[in-house]
């Protein structure tokens, strides 16, 4: 064995260890509260019910694997078994209404802490919906970005736009943006300098598909290496699972080369978990979902571990405790 291998041997040797450890004590935690226990906080799934009289916007009938009511009781069933004792559902909806109702389901479950909703900043009514909304203390925050036919770069020189994304900051609100690609990156930059202080979550950047032409991607790497130097934005390591020639790869190694390069330039504080439940159901079960990027953590050691799949939730989110699994995570 060359001393290259004998080092991956011995490195994934040592994560094997660290990921039972991991497995075991989630598992002791799910049938135990007395025990300790490595809890995690799920920062993206999403609540919707297609049976409701109003019908939804997403998912789409045609969508034979998630075309199916989601609400916390389910999700619950799914995930406690693997350790999650809290989550972050974030919208899937354009319709400003569906903020109420995803208020109202969350606040059925202890299990949801938060709310991540959908207000167009650029809307004339966003301040006054922005402050009854703020008045629920699981709203944290609204999405915008890459969906619902809104561009975040088209609306940076838009003075009210900003005047609004300041009123989210001042409110102690945060902004997730959207399917993240190059220009949106390079939009997240800009929008940092024009508001520094609000807190900002990069959904799904692990799935993000650098550019192959060479400046190109120097110009995504550059922006995302200055991104990182702006201690008010995060990432969440959501989406990591993906298609190659209609087949999903399970091994680690396959994903491992982009994870590092967003490890090593956002680190341990920066960064936290997210399954993108249930639209993950396209890619594999939910045990599946959250297996691949636990092992790529537990490798980080048990500090980093922690901040990932729960402490750094609490940084970024500032959620309520609605249960005593989730106060243990404030001692």
């Amino acid at each position: 064995m060359t001393n290259l291998g004998r080092r991956a041997f011995l490195t994934r040797s040592a994560c094997f260890a660290l990921l039972h450890g991991a497995r075991r004590l989630a598992s002791t935690y799910a049938s135990d509260l007395s025990a300790p226990a490595l809890p995690i906080i799920d920062a993206h799934i999403h609540l919707f019910d297609p049976t409701r009289a109003a019908g939804v916007p997403w998912p789409d009938p045609s969508d034979t694997v998630v075309y199916q009511p989601a609400l916390p009781p389910r999700y619950k069933r799914l995930a406690a078994p693997l350790g999650v004792v809290g989550a972050v559902a974030v919208e899937c909806s354009p319709w400003v209404e569906d903020n109420d109702w995803q208020l109202h389901a969350a606040a059925s479950d202890p299990i949801i802490v938060g709310v991540i909703g959908n207000l167009d900043p650029a809307a004339p009514d966003f301040p006054r919906q922005l402050e009854r909304l703020a008045a629920n203390p699981l709203f944290r925050g609204i999405r915008d970005g890459n969906l619902w036919g809104r561009s975040l770069g088209s609306q940076l020189n838009n003075r009210g736009f900003i005047a609004n994304l300041k009123r989210l900051s001042a409110s102690g609100l945060l902004l997730e943006s959207a399917n993240p690609n190059p220009l949106l990156i390079a939009d997240i930059l800009k929008l940092t300098d024009s508001v520094p202080e609000m807190r900002i979550v990069i959904d799904h950047l692990p799935q993000a598909v650098p550019p192959t032409e060479p400046a190109a991607r120097k110009a995504y790497e550059r922006n995302l290496q200055e991104i990182s130097q702006r201690s008010n934005v995060y990432v969440k390591g959501s989406e990591v699972l993906r298609r190659v020639d209609g087949k999903v790869p399970a091994d680690l190694d396959f994903y491992r080369p982009w994870l590092d390069e967003i490890w090593d330039m956002f680190g341990e504080d920066r960064l936290l978990y997210g399954s993108d439940w249930p639209n993950s159901d396209h890619l594999a079960p939910y045990a599946d979902t959250l297996d691949i990027i636990r092992q790529y953590v537990t490798c980080k050691g048990s500090r980093a571990t922690e901040k990932f799949f729960s402490k750094n939730s609490i940084v970024v989110y500032r959620w309520h405790q609605r249960s005593a699994a989730q106060r243990r995570l404030y001692g």
